[in-house]
C-alpha cells in the first residue's frame, strides 16, 4: 500500500495485494471450517453450513485487510489529504497534525478490535467503535477550535458551553439515527450505539475539550508573555550597550585632551591611532551578538595603553596588565569585560596619591578567568565623581544575567583599601 500510495509499481503491487488477500481469505475459510466444525450439526443442510462458515471467514479477513490497507494508505497520504481541505487552513497550524494523529490512533484501535473480536459474536461492539470515536473526535475538534473560542470572545463560561453541547448532542444523535437505521440489520444496535455516543459526548468529550482548550490557551498566553519579556530584554540589552559606548567615548576624549596638554603631537598621534582602532571596533563589531575573544582582548589592550599614556608621568601610579594572547576560536559578547577595567581606572587612579591597578586574563579550554583589582582612595568633597555610583557595573551584571545565565560566576569584593572583581565565564 505505501508503494501504491506513491504511485510506484502500481500494476505489480495491485496484483500482489489481490493475491495476498485471496490467499488469506481461502486459508482462513478452511481454518475456520475445521476449527468450528462442531457448528455443522446446527444446520440441516451441510451446504448451507459451509456457506455460513465460509461467509463469516470471508467477511472477517476482508474487513481486516480493508482496515489495514486504509490505515497504510492514510499513513502515507493522510497529511496531504488534510492539507487540501481549505477551511482547516484558517485555524491553528497544529490542527492538521493533531487530526492526523487522532485518526491514526482510531484506525489502529479499530484494527485491533477487528482482529480480536468476532464479527459474528461481537458485532455491536465493533459497530459502536466504528461510529462513536470518530463522532467524538470531530466534536472535540469543533469545540476546541471553534465553539469554545467564540464563546470566550463573548465572555461566556463553562455553563453556556455545557448546555449548548447537550443541545448539539441531541441534534447529532437524531442525525445519526436517520443515517444508521436503513443500514442496520439488527435494529438493537442503533439505540445502544446512540446512547453510548451521547454519554461519551456529554460526560467525556465536553469537559475534556474544555480542559484541553484552557490548557492550550494558558500555554499560548505563557508563551506570548515570554516572547514579550524576551523582547523587553532585547530592547533593554540594546539600551545597555548604547549606554556603555558614549560613556567610554567621553573618557577616551578626556584622556586624549589631557595627553595633548602634557605631551607633544607624537604621543597624541599614538593615542588617536589607538582610539581609531577602538572606534572601528565599536562601529563594526560591537553591534554583533558574538565576536572572537581575540578582538575583545585587542580592544582591552588598546584601552589600557590609552590609559597608560594619560598616567605615564605619574610615578605613583602602577598599572600591571597580564593578558594572555588568545590564539583560540572562542566567542564572547562584545564590550562585556571593558566596564570592569573602566571602573578600575575611574575609581582607582589618583594623580595626587599612590594608586595601582592589576588586570589578569587567561583561558583554560573554554573557561575564561578575568581578575581586576584596584586601589581605593578617599575622593575630595568637590570631586564630581564622589557621589556618582556609575552605570557600568550594573549594566554588565544585567548583560551577564541575560546572556550567560548559569554560565558565569561574578565575585565583587570591596575593602577599605581595595576593590576586587573576579569573573569566570564559560565561552562558546
Amino acid at each position: 500500500m505505501p508503494q501504491l500510495a506513491k504511485n510506484k509499481n502500481v500494476t505489480m503491487n495491485l496484483i500482489m495485494t489481490i493475491a495476498v488477500t485471496a490467499f488469506s481469505i481461502i486459508g482462513w475459510m478452511i481454518a475456520n471450517t475445521y476449527s468450528e466444525a462442531y457448528r455443522l450439526v446446527e444446520y440441516d443442510d451441510i451446504d448451507r453450513a459451509y456457506d455460513t462458515l465460509f461467509g463469516e471467514a470471508f467477511t472477517y479477513i476482508f474487513f481486516i485487510y480493508l482496515l489495514f490497507n486504509a490505515y497504510a494508505y492514510f499513513n502515507e497520504r493522510g497529511m496531504e489529504l488534510f492539507e487540501r481541505i481549505q477551511f482547516l487552513k484558517g485555524y491553528n497550524k497544529n490542527i492538521l497534525s493533531e487530526i492526523f494523529v487522532s485518526t491514526r490512533i482510531w484506525l489502529i484501535t479499530l484494527m485491533l478490535f477487528a482482529a480480536v473480536l468476532s464479527i459474528r459474536i461481537d458485532y455491536e461492539i465493533l459497530v459502536g467503535w466504528i461510529i462513536v470515536p470518530p463522532v467524538n473526535i470531530i466534536f472535540a475538534f469543533c469545540a476546541i477550535y471553534y465553539i469554545i473560542p467564540n464563546l470566550r470572545k463573548n465572555f461566556k463560561g463553562f455553563g453556556r458551553y455545557f448546555w449548548g453541547n447537550i443541545g448539539l448532542t441531541i441534534i447529532v444523535s437524531l442525525l445519526l439515527l436517520i443515517v444508521l437505521i436503513p443500514f442496520m440489520h439488527n435494529r438493537a444496535v442503533v439505540p445502544i450505539t446512540l446512547i453510548l455516543n451521547s454519554i461519551c459526548l456529554i460526560c467525556i468529550t465536553t469537559p475534556s475539550a474544555w480542559y484541553i482548550y484552557k490548557h492550550k490557551f494558558e500555554k499560548l498566553s505563557e508563551i506570548q508573555m515570554l516572547k514579550t519579556e524576551l523582547g523587553k530584554s532585547d530592547a533593554n540589552l540594546n539600551f545597555l550597550k548604547s549606554q556603555i559606548n558614549p560613556h567610554f567615548l567621553f573618557n577616551a576624549l578626556n584622556t586624549l585632551f589631557g595627553t595633548a596638554l602634557q605631551e607633544n603631537a607624537e604621543r597624541t598621534g599614538e593615542g588617536i591611532q589607538k582610539l581609531g582602532d577602538m572606534m572601528r571596533f565599536m562601529l563594526h563589531e560591537n553591534t554583533q551578538d558574538k565576536i572572537s575573544l581575540t578582538r575583545e582582548v585587542e580592544y582591552l589592550n588598546n584601552y589600557i595603553d590609552l590609559q597608560k599614556l594619560r598616567t605615564s608621568r605619574s610615578a605613583d601610579i602602577r598599572i600591571e596588565a597580564h593578558i594572555e594572547e588568545q590564539l583560540n576560536n572562542l566567542q564572547i559578547t562584545p564590550m562585556l569585560l571593558i566596564p570592569f577595567i573602566e571602573n578600575a581606572f575611574k575609581h582607582g587612579i589618583s594623580l595626587q596619591q599612590p594608586s595601582y591597578i592589576k588586570i589578569t586574563l587567561q583561558t583554560k579550554e573554554k573557561t575564561l578567568y578575568f581578575d581586576v583589582s584596584n586601589s581605593i582612595y578617599i575622593k575630595a568633597d568637590n570631586d564630581p565623581e564622589k557621589l556618582k555610583s556609575g552605570i557600568g557595573l550594573e549594566n554588565v551584571k544585567q548583560r551577564l544575567s541575560l546572556l550567560y545565565y548559569g554560565k558565569h560566576e561574578l565575585i565583587i569584593r570591596e575593602s577599605a583599601k581595595e576593590f576586587f572583581v573576579h569573573l569566570t565565564l564559560q565561552l562558546d
